[in-house]
């Protein structure tokens, strides 16, 4: 690698709005990160995700012109 070109890569601690707390690295000359969500309250990752079970475009034309 080249001297001199690349950002220099450091660690930060992220802070989420639901309080949970973590270290990452990053290239951004910041000493804190705050995110509106995280792996502890995103709905996917919690488990209460709600899953619509939309039927597909098909299925929606065939049933709109009495096609089955």
């Amino acid at each position: 690698m080249k001297e001199g070109i690349h950002p220099k890569y450091h660690d930060v601690q992220v802070t989420c709005a639901c309080g949970n707390t973590f270290m990452t690295g990053t290239t951004k000359d910041v000493k804190e990160l705050k995110v509106e969500i995280c792996s502890k309250c995103h709905p996917y990752f919690t488990g209460k995700q709600k899953l619509v079970d939309s039927g597909g475009r098909v299925d929606k034309f065939k049933k709109r012109y009495n096609l089955n």
